[in-house]
């Protein structure tokens, strides 16, 4: 079953536009070396909690909207060999101002647990 690198971030809305430039970059670099999968989401229905939410979890202010992310991978190894590429990646490299406040992204590695199989768009 694949591997998967999620994240949770805020973006401020004014920010949205750069923030595509840099995910469809990103996506593209990703996909090259040999991701199976690269997605973003916007938040949509995600209501604010009383003790714990996306919006909480990344300190979103009012001004920002939350994004949930994911690449998937066919495997641990697999995940750690194509990073390591995208890392060393020239169209990466560069002094690029990112979008929204890094210190307040979530991310981690994820093995799969449950998968339903022939998921489509």
């Amino acid at each position: 079953m694949p591997y998967v690198d999620g994240f949770v971030l805020a973006v401020p809305k004014e920010n949205l536009e750069a923030y595509r430039k840099v995910t469809e970059l990103a996506g593209s670099v990703w996909m090259d070396h040999g991701a199976l999968s690269y997605m973003e989401c916007v938040a949509d229905d995600v209501p604010d909690g009383e003790v714990t939410s996306f919006l909480k979890a990344v300190q979103a202010k009012p001004d920002e909207v939350v994004f949930f992310s994911w690449i998937t991978y066919r495997d641990r190894a697999s995940r750690d060999e194509i990073n390591a590429k995208v890392m060393a990646d020239p169209r990466l490299q560069g002094p690029s101002e990112m979008p929204f406040d890094g210190k307040r992204m979530i991310y981690g590695g994820f093995q799969s647990f449950t998968m339903m199989p022939n998921w489509e768009a």
